[in-house]
């Protein structure tokens, strides 16, 4: 079997970095990403993909990236489903990042701490 997806795109909100309990980094971003191709209106439909990102990769990617920032994603799709409070189940798809690149132009410094 083979998973895995390659994507360019633009981050739609500053990356926010949390911690599992156990102490492991974790990001979630949302990147836009542009079709190949228009619609019949002449217009380029741009796709929203949910994204996690783990350990260093979700931290270099904090510390170096804002809204904005073009990205080169390489990971895997993986999808997961739970039951809501009104007992309706739920999927999600996203894209678990195996690695990034920082594709547009100078990183940002990172923040310094208080």
């Amino acid at each position: 079997m083979f998973n895995q997806i390659m994507l360019v795109g633009r981050l739609t909100r500053d990356p926010e970095l949390r911690y599992t309990s156990d102490g492991v980094p974790v990001a979630n971003i949302t990147l836009a990403v542009s079709r190949h191709f228009k619609n019949a209106a002449g217009e380029v439909e741009t796709d929203f993909v949910n994204c996690t990102l783990w350990r260093k990769t979700a931290e270099k990617t904090t510390d170096y990236c804002r809204k904005g920032t073009i990205i080169g994603l390489n990971g895997r799709i993986q999808t997961r489903n739970y039951v809501n409070s009104d007992g309706k189940r739920i999927f999600i798809t996203e894209v678990i990042a195996q690695s990034v690149r920082f594709l547009g132009g100078k990183p940002r410094e990172p923040a310094e701490v208080q």
